[in-house]
């Protein structure tokens, strides 16, 4: 993929995660250099029922759900990523670790999938590169690892 010089960007409809938003931003440019080939995203974290309201609209399941990802047609944005802080920090009280942490497992997931990955359909494609990944970031354990479907 070409190299563009825009930035990715992550926008904040809640409070959370407070004083990990730098680090947040700075997660989404590495995504963009290690995952989008440099094509910039946009990760929205907002509240679990717009994911809800997003995932019964987009995908017609009429529940909650973690992440959501919406590839773009435009060619200057590789598309957005969708983030419930609720659920996140529910996951992360769960999971043992820092609710920063699980918004950038989140995003890596949401990346990956805006990047042409689909761990349903991709023999394990997915899965091993979320895996090297997070290993490489230092994150904890992923989503598909989880066996979340």
């Amino acid at each position: 993929m070409p190299s563009s010089d825009a930035s990715s960007s992550v926008l904040f409809g809640t409070r959370r995660p407070g004083r990990g938003r730098r680090a947040l931003k700075d997660f989404a440019e590495l995504l963009r250099r290690d995952v989008t080939g440099g094509k910039p995203f946009t990760c929205w974290i907002g509240d679990d029922e717009h994911l809800r309201q997003l995932n019964r609209r987009f995908l017609k399941k009429d529940r909650a759900t973690d992440v959501l990802s919406f590839p773009s047609l435009e060619r200057e944005s590789l598309g957005d990523v969708a983030i419930a802080a609720g659920r996140a920090a529910e996951q992360a009280r769960t999971l043992g670790h820092t609710l920063v942490e699980e918004i950038k497992v989140l995003m890596l997931h949401g990346a990956l999938h805006l990047a042409g990955y689909d761990h349903q359909t991709d023999s394990g494609r997915m899965r091993r590169r979320e895996t090297r990944l997070r290993r490489k970031y230092g994150l904890p354990v992923g989503l598909i690892e989880r066996g979340r479907p």
